[in-house]
């Protein structure tokens, strides 16, 4: 054989080899796992907004086009419910994954509290943000505090950027769209990184003060309606500012945007509680509950009963409605850490419970009570589908199943014709209560007469 033909077997063989392997090579490199990207999570926390103040719940007069869109491509949870009736400990439970009177906190931060409540949530206590941040999240908090101010800072809680109002560190208006706008800003700022960021809105709470153009776009209804429908509209609009920065960013699909409120609806005032223009007063507070009963501060489903729309492109399922599980607050930390792929640490056990399959999309049954202390005055429990509220030594109780009366009538009540079931529930709300603290931890209190120096922020519901 000659040269000439050895070196042509030669570069036959070698071509040869190169063909073969080359798409050895390709598989290799497309069959290595991809991580999948850690989802950004915002979660918008509405005030005072009841559960029927939404369109896509029903209501005829209310429009709530942003958060229609939300439900349309996520998942209504219609069984969601807040810890509290009112503003402080609602948010705490919302934050820390545990019952709020776990940490002595019962009613709002304000003047004249009860002995056992500390002057703010203790800056040890566990949050979703300190655990999203140490597994490598920008954390961000906009709007609302409202759990005390004390010697911790928004960084103790784990907070990288924060504006505020009823807190600690840089303030916000509560009125105007510097909050939403921040919240913009951060949203832009973080688009190449994962974040964790609360959008805390001002909406629907006292005093009202919508702007001229919404209370122009309501002016054919009566003018209780006009003004409240013009602050749902508002807030409305800050929900759809935070969804156009999440398109504008590019994250959308890969960020979970959660929309709830921390109690229901303000009690309606007389005529005498108009206020004035820029700061209506509750005259104006016609939000709905959708038919369950009681309003803000009351432990029936209309005080604790709130909206809950998720989106999660490619895991929330789009228009779907839960009408089944059972989701709270103190679901939040350890579904959001779950969502994240991150494990809280030990010594963060909480109240709540893992409900990231409900996200999914997928039929979840929760395995563990909830409990309510609204101050000194009313307790609640609630076991599967009964649900019992009483007074505080558990002498004049209700129970209701919730699956076959979800507005707790009054005329419904079973506690007679079920007496071994409030006896249950009486003794299982009673013994909680007697493992909660009856004076404050000495960290989380102020030197002196501390009962006195409460700002009127503080005192703000």
């Amino acid at each position: 054989m000659n040269n000439l033909s050895i070196n042509a077997m030669k570069q036959t063989l070698t071509i040869l080899i190169a063909w073969l392997l080359a798409p050895l090579a390709v598989v290799r490199a497309d069959d290595v796992p991809v991580p999948p990207a850690k989802p950004n999570i915002v979660f918008i926390y509405a005030d005072d907004w009841g559960w029927g103040d939404l369109s896509c719940h029903g209501n005829t007069w209310l429009k709530t086009p942003n958060i229609d869109r939300l439900a349309s491509e996520g998942i209504d949870f219609q069984q969601f419910n807040v810890l509290h009736p009112v503003c402080s400990p609602s948010r705490v439970a919302a934050m820390t994954g545990r019952y709020p009177s776990r940490f002595g906190i019962n009613h709002i931060f304000g003047p004249n509290r009860a002995s056992e409540m500390p002057d703010w949530l203790d800056g040890k206590a566990p949050t979703t943000p300190r655990f999203l941040k140490a597994a490598g999240y920008r954390t961000g908090h906009f709007g609302k505090w409202h759990m005390g101010k004390g010697t911790p800072t928004m960084a103790d809680y784990g907070i990288d950027e924060s504006a505020v109002y009823g807190g600690p560190g840089p303030q916000v208006p509560k009125s105007g769209n510097e909050l939403a706008e921040r919240a913009v800003q951060f949203i832009e700022a973080n688009k190449d990184q994962p974040f964790y960021l609360n959008v805390w809105l001002h909406e629907s709470h006292l005093a009202h003060t919508p702007a001229p153009e919404p209370l122009e776009l309501w002016k054919h209804l009566d003018p209780q309606k006009q003004v409240y429908a013009a602050v749902i509209t508002e807030g409305d609009n800050k929900v759809g500012m935070v969804l156009d920065a999440l398109d504008k960013a590019g994250i959308a699909e890969n960020t979970i945007v959660v929309f709830s409120s921390d109690n229901g609806p303000e009690d309606t005032g007389d005529a005498t509680q108009k206020g004035k223009p820029g700061a209506w007063r509750s005259y104006y507070s016609v939000g709905e509950t959708g038919g369950l009963r009681g309003r803000k501060r009351s432990l029936f489903e209309g005080g604790v009963r709130t909206p809950f729309i998720l989106r999660w492109p490619g895991h929330a399922p789009a228009g779907m409605k839960n009408e089944s599980t059972v989701l709270t607050a103190v679901d939040l930390l350890p579904t959001f850490c779950a969502a994240a792929g991150v494990t809280p640490p030990a010594e963060a056990e909480g109240d709540g419970e893992n409900l990231l399959e409900a996200f999914n999309g997928k039929p979840v049954t929760r395995t563990r009570p909830l409990f309510w202390r609204y101050r000194s005055e009313d307790l609640a429990v609630r076991d599967g589908d009964w649900k019992l509220v009483t007074n505080f030594d558990g002498t004049q109780s209700e129970l209701h199943n919730l699956k076959s009366d979800r507005a707790e009538d009054i005329a419904k009540d079973l506690s007679e014709t079920h007496p071994e079931i409030t006896a249950r529930l009486t003794k299982m709300v009673l013994d909680w209560k007697a493992t909660l603290p009856t004076t404050p931890d000495p960290t989380t209190v102020r030197s002196g007469a501390r009962r006195n120096r409460n700002t009127q922020e503080d005192g703000d519901e």
